[in-house]
């Protein structure tokens, strides 16, 4: 396991990770997505959870856009041009969410709409003991709002894929040549049952957690679960936690494992979401399996380091800051660090100063033109 210290650089730069493979016949953006932002209220520095019948002061707290604008935030952080097809409410929290993701992050957002008089979802999360607890509070959308039903052209596509739904834009991105990404939430009805997953025939990989692999494959370790995954979809990625992650390529037989990265984690919300971000970034690259892996792995330990999930996604410049850092650190296990020497030939050497947004305690002022 690569060590690491909780040190993170405040610059950006400008890295195209695709550069070498675009062609003019490209579609237009590399990852489109589809799904609903939040606005997420973190609180961090709790020593434990809320005592019912107490108050409880947090030593930290943060603001950000979340759901799926951590999974956006992420790519584009990335360099992969990114499009977000998402509801916002015509209130405070939805000028903040839409200004922070197109102004600030660069995403494109002409499939997003904003709805007259429908309040944001909002999130509260609390941080503890490297784990958090979540209270969120939304409206459905009017029916006319969500995703549409011909998505942009994308060299690929995130799909979070609901239990006994299709979704007519995922099988039209598939007949276009995207290349399908699914995850997958909790599944509240308790079956658990992969033929429900209707639109993942349509999907080249997927990545659940070690929880939810086992579960929809009955197996009884996330590695056997990922071997049966490998029936319904090509590639199948499972998520291990501290553990690492886990991946088998159906198609040629590959397996790849990767050890996680020991961080000190501030707020894990959004590492999920970093990791897919990271792994489709990587595939579509053609990247090498287990570098995908590693790649996914190293961003999502990143991201917890800081308050909230979509702007405490790493970019470029925080990658090659840890990348220099931890080749310094003394009785480093050259083993451990000779995994992520790919990275050597692909990560900036000069950065263009551009501070990364963060998750603010408040909104409403100094915002950024």
């Amino acid at each position: 396991m690569i060590a690491s210290n909780g040190e993170r650089p405040f610059s950006q730069a400008h890295v195209d990770p695709l550069a070498g493979l675009r062609t003019p016949q490209d579609p237009p953006w590399d990852v489109y997505l589809t799904g609903t932002v939040f606005l997420d209220i973190i609180f961090t520095g709790l020593d434990s959870a809320p005592v019912r019948g107490t108050e409880s002061w947090a030593r930290g707290m943060g603001s950000s856009p979340g759901g799926v604008a951590n999974m956006a935030t992420a790519l584009a952080r990335l360099g992969l041009k990114t499009s977000l097809a998402a509801a916002f409410g015509d209130d405070h929290y939805g000028e903040y969410c839409w200004d922070a993701l197109e102004q600030g992050e660069g995403i494109d957002l002409s499939p997003s709409r904003t709805v007259p008089g429908w309040h944001s979802p909002v999130t509260v999360s609390m941080a503890y003991e490297g784990e958090r607890t979540m209270v969120s509070h939304g409206h459905e959308p009017p029916p006319e709002e969500p995703a549409p039903e011909h998505a942009p052209r994308a060299r690929a596509a995130v799909a979070s894929l609901t239990p006994g739904t299709r979704a007519p834009w995922i099988a039209q991105a598939a007949r276009e040549g995207t290349r399908l990404f699914a995850d997958v939430g909790w599944d509240d009805t308790g079956r658990w049952d992969l033929a429900g997953l209707a639109d993942l025939e349509h999907c080249e990989a997927f990545l659940p957690n070690a929880e939810e692999a086992m579960r929809y494959t009955r197996a009884d370790c996330p590695r056997a679960a990922a071997h049966a995954l490998t029936a319904y979809v090509p590639l199948a990625v499972v998520t291990l936690g501290s553990e690492g992650a886990y991946a088998v390529d159906g198609r040629t037989g590959e397996s790849a494992e990767v050890p996680a990265i020991a961080v000190e984690a501030m707020d894990p919300t959004g590492a999920g979401d970093v990791f897919v971000a990271g792994f489709v970034m990587g595939t579509l690259a053609d990247w090498p399996l287990a570098d995908r892996l590693a790649f996914a792995g190293l961003t999502a330990a990143l991201s917890v380091q800081e308050f909230g999930g979509s702007l405490s996604a790493p970019g470029w410049s925080e990658i090659a800051a840890w990348w220099r850092r931890v080749q310094s650190v003394d009785a480093q296990d050259p083993t451990a660090l000779s995994r992520y020497a790919f990275l050597e030939g692909l990560l900036p050497e000069v950065t263009r100063p551009w501070p990364l947004r963060r998750a603010v305690p408040t909104i409403g002022f100094g915002r950024s033109a």
